[in-house]
This record gives structure tokens, C-alpha cells and sequence, in this order.
């Protein structure tokens, strides 16, 4: 009958020995060194979203906003969205004695957004009621975002107690020939009669018809030509 063998008492087992350096805590590779942790990979910046114009129902871009807010949120785009701003201009006036803060759409008819500019996201705007299209672009033409110092200028600040907003200064000046960048005369050019600060618009006269035309436009709807 084989003899039973016993442990060396003087000799720890291969269990004790692992209980010697648990995982996490010093465990030392076979040269004595300690193990270096893994640097955790630093978070990339998303800078895909860009702002753009979307075209919508005039007098209904609040009802709109909140819609697209809320099926971006039902649809799960929420990595695709970010924002949307109705451009307004904030201003306090005296009423009957009394201070009150009154709002101009800058942009009526139109929204600010900042999205990363997908299929989904496209189908996700049009298929919303009252919604147009993103300004600028069409068939299998994705549109151009608006570079930083446009969306600063449609973005207006609070204004403080007692204080007026300004509003938003006109680079063109009476003269200058101008291009329009979208509407019902996209793509025309015409010469810049007046300047209208308070109402952030300008009167272009364009040749429609072969006569000459006063249109108002907005700021941001012509370019320099």
C-alpha cells in the first residue's frame, strides 16, 4: 500500500503562493519589476456636429423645435443632435410704466441647428411637419455648415435689466452688389439700396422681369457677389 504524503510544512503551497500577490496588488513580474497600469486612452473631441439652417413654416418654429427635440429623442439620435436656436432679438422697453422684455425672431421662418449632418438626421427633419430642407443643400448635395462668427452673430445674449439688445450690425452698405443665397430669388444679384439695422434685413434691388425690384432680404439670405 503506497505510503500517503504529506506537505512540506516549510515549503508553501502554489495556493499560498498566489495568495502572496494578488492580482492588482504588486504582483511582481519574474525580473522583480514592478507591472506599469495601462493608461486609460484619452476621450476623442467630436467635432462632427456643424451648425446649419433649416428651412420651416413661418410662424411655427417653436412648435417645430419642440417636435424635432422630441423625435430625436423617440428615434434615439441623441449622438447625432445637439441643439437648435431660434435667433431672437431680446429688447426691454417701457410699458404703462413697467419694464418688459419683448422678442423679434431675427430668422423667421428658420431655425439654427447643430447636428452631425447624416442620412438619418436628413430623414429625421423632413419627415417633420412644417420642416423645408437644410439651406443650401439638394439632391446629393450635402449643405454647407455655417462657419463660427455667422452663428455668433444670430445668437443673441440676454439683455441686462434696463438695457436694449443691440442688434446685429449689416456688413454691406448701400451700393454694394450682392448674390441671394437662398429663397425666392436664390441665385440672383442685385445692388443694395437700403440698410434696415433695427429689422436685421436690407433692400436689394433686383431686375425681375426686366425691370427693377426692391426686395427685403435678411442678413444672412444674400453674399457679397
Amino acid at each position: 500500500m503506497p505510503e500517503e504524503s504529506h506537505p512540506d510544512p516549510d515549503k508553501p503551497t502554489a495556493s499560498a503562493a498566489v495568495q502572496e500577490h494578488p492580482p492588482g496588488e504588486g504582483a511582481l513580474p519574474d525580473d522583480g519589476a514592478a507591472v506599469p497600469e495601462a493608461e486609460a486612452p484619452a476621450a476623442a473631441v467630436d467635432d462632427s456636429k456643424k451648425w446649419y439652417i433649416v428651412k420651416v413654416a413661418s410662424g411655427r418654429e417653436d412648435s417645430i423645435k419642440e417636435a424635432i427635440e422630441r423625435k430625436v429623442k423617440i428615434e434615439g439620435l441623441q449622438d447625432c443632435f445637439d441643439q437648435i436656436i431660434i435667433p431672437v432679438e431680446k429688447r426691454t422697453e417701457l410699458i404703462k410704466g413697467k419694464r418688459v422684455i419683448k422678442e423679434t425672431k431675427l430668422m423667421p421662418g428658420y431655425l439654427l441647428v447643430h447636428v452631425d449632418f447624416n442620412e438619418r438626421i436628413l430623414y429625421l427633419f423632413r419627415e417633420t411637419s412644417g420642416v423645408g430642407d437644410f439651406v443650401g443643400g439638394g439632391p446629393n448635395k450635402p449643405p454647407l455648415p455655417l462657419p463660427q462668427h455667422e452663428v455668433e452673430r444670430w445668437i443673441q445674449r440676454e439683455p441686462k435689466a434696463g438695457v436694449t439688445a443691440e442688434p446685429p450690425k449689416s456688413k454691406y452698405s448701400p451700393g454694394d452688389r450682392v448674390k441671394v443665397r437662398d429663397g425666392t430669388f436664390a441665385g440672383m444679384e442685385g445692388v443694395v439700396k437700403e440698410i434696415h439695422d433695427q429689422k436685421g434685413t436690407l433692400t436689394v434691388e433686383l431686375t425681375i422681369f426686366g425691370r427693377p425690384v426692391g426686395v427685403e432680404l435678411e442678413y444672412w439670405q444674400v453674399d457679397f457677389a
